[in-house]
């Protein structure tokens, strides 16, 4: 599929601030299933610094420094991406890591930042664990049927519904409360992985769903690394297995690294601020290339 993307962001002051450090995640992935075409983006008003960097997950974010005040801060980022179907997990998976739970003594090191709860303390949900167990009970401890078993019993668990405002919650809340947006339902789900040995990251981007919404917004999902399949995306709030009109654009271990705009701002004392933002996306080619194993 071939996509055309332009995501607008417009934040007003009620008095002139001193705009501090900024951070963007706004370009699409350029890799794995996925190639970027063109993107651009422009801040007003112009930053006295702008530079692109190699994030810790292997995606390039945005950093944005700014000098004197200002009213408003409107960031336009603009792409062109084209993605493709992965080959089925089935024909790629090693036999290591088709059954559970995973030892994690033959993952890559790499991955273990993928393995730690949401807690303070680095251990996961007891609420989340119960669930994979759950899961677990009825896959024959297949990790392929597993997931799908997991993607099932959130949706028949939790609820989902929109909420714009605030970071994700943590696994055990969304299960006590049995509502949640994308990102809670992507955090339990990356909690239940994790339990089991699965790495398991949060992906932010977009899904362009048929037929058309009336107004887009960013979507959240879970990454899980299968041994010899690699990054495999899930969506919990929506289809289970993600295909080619899913556009990943910021991954991390952590929800909130994947913000599409993260800063500050300082002024004058009861100074206010909005926000108003769209997205507009254009299927340009809905025919994708199916990426073959072995090719």
């Amino acid at each position: 599929m071939r996509a055309r993307l332009i995501h607008r962001f417009d934040y007003r002051y009620s008095e002139p601030v001193l705009l501090g450090s900024h951070r963007f995640c706004l370009r699409p992935r350029p890799h794995g299933f996925q190639r970027l075409i063109t993107y651009g983006l422009q801040v007003s008003p112009d930053p006295s610094q702008l530079y692109d960097l190699l994030a810790a997950g292997g995606d390039t974010i945005t950093r944005a420094r700014f000098l004197g005040e200002s009213d408003h801060l409107t960031v336009v980022a603009s792409s062109e991406v084209e993605t493709y179907n992965p080959p089925l997990i089935e024909a790629c998976l090693d036999q290591d890591m088709a059954r559970l739970p995973v030892t994690i003594g033959k993952l890559n090191p790499d991955l273990l930042s993928n393995l730690q709860g949401w807690l303070p303390n680095g251990q996961h949900d007891a609420a989340a664990m119960d669930l994979a167990q759950e899961a677990l009970m009825g896959s024959d401890q297949r990790s392929l049927t597993f997931l799908q078993q997991l993607v099932e019993m959130i949706q028949d668990r939790v609820k989902y519904t929109q909420r714009h405002v605030g970071p994700a919650w943590p696994a055990g809340r969304t299960l006590k409360e049995r509502v949640g947006s994308c990102r809670d339902l992507a955090m339990l789900m990356i909690e239940c992985c994790r339990s089991m040995g699965l790495p398991a990251r949060f992906v932010s981007g977009y899904h362009l769903v048929e037929p058309k919404p009336e107004r887009y917004d960013l979507h959240a999902w879970a990454e899980v690394y299968l041994q010899g399949a690699g990054w495999r995306g899930f969506d919990p709030s929506g289809q289970g297995a993600v295909d080619d009109r899913y556009i990943p654009v910021a991954t991390s271990s952590k929800s909130d690294l994947t913000a599409a705009i993260s800063g500050s701002f300082s002024g004058p004392p009861g100074v206010k601020s909005t926000l108003e933002w769209e997205i507009s996306a254009e299927i340009l080619n809905p025919v994708s290339q199916v990426v073959m194993a072995g090719s």
